[in-house]
């Protein structure tokens, strides 16, 4: 659990954090199966109900178009759900098929979505945290925590698509410590993604923890504007954090 420009505990002595703020996708729960797994299902629902889509477009071929429509509107890219639904109206289209259809489209993929399958770490790890910290979950995803079943764990949670921008712009990070009611300075927030969450979290004022569940914790880590720590699990984080 190191990094290059870290004090021994890694977060600075005379201001222990007091809240915690989470990322969700590939912090608690990798992403991509979770996504490949609701494009199969929308793909199946197509074929039921819009046979001619789902014959000119196979789950790679609606990925594709949804990143072809977020490349023409980048003004979209804090809000996922809309760009995949423009893509189901636009795919529809092609295909010949009722653009009508694209909300319940949407709707089976974004129930399906919602159907994560947390890391072995996870759940054990955020019950420990949450009896001793306040949590927010700051996300640029679409999931949502009631629908994954971890709402009752957590004060609140900011998303990119309500919120209006997304990480790493301070301000989606600021109105998280607002909703704790805590001072930058004394929220730690962890994340997967060392620009979007730890340097943007840095740069918000916040504390930072980088979750490196893929690469070992002992590999170099970048140094940024302040001290961040590194933890492969978030065991070794309520660990750490003495939960």
């Amino acid at each position: 659990m190191t990094s290059g420009n870290l004090t021994e505990s890694g977060l600075p002595t005379n201001s222990p954090p007091l809240a915690l703020s989470f990322d969700l996708d590939d912090t608690l729960w990798p992403i991509w199966p979770t996504i490949e797994r609701a494009e199969q299902v929308l793909h199946g629902w197509l074929g039921e109900h819009a046979p001619a889509t789902a014959g000119r477009f196979d789950a790679a071929g609606l990925r594709a178009l949804r990143n072809a429509v977020g490349e023409r509107h980048p003004e979209w890219g804090h809000d996922l759900s809309r760009m995949r639904l423009e893509s189901l109206r636009e795919a529809l289209v092609l295909a010949g098929d009722d653009p009508s259809l694209a909300e319940a489209a949407f709707a089976v993929f974004f129930e399906a979505r919602q159907q994560v399958t947390l890391y072995a770490d996870a759940r054990e790890a955020l019950g420990r945290l949450a009896a001793r910290f306040p949590l927010v979950a700051v996300t640029n995803g679409n999931s949502e925590l009631a629908r994954v079943g971890l709402d009752t764990l957590f004060q609140a949670s900011l998303s990119a698509i309500r919120f209006g921008v997304g990480k790493p712009d301070p301000r989606i990070f600021l109105a998280a410590c607002e909703r704790l009611g805590v001072a930058p300075g004394r929220v730690l927030h962890i994340g997967d993604d060392l620009m979007l969450d730890v340097n943007g979290a840095l740069e918000a004022g916040l504390q930072a923890v980088w979750l490196r569940r893929e690469v070992g914790v002992d590999e170099p880590a970048p140094a940024l504007k302040a001290p961040y720590r590194v933890f492969d699990n978030l065991t070794r984080l309520a660990d750490a954090l003495g939960c």
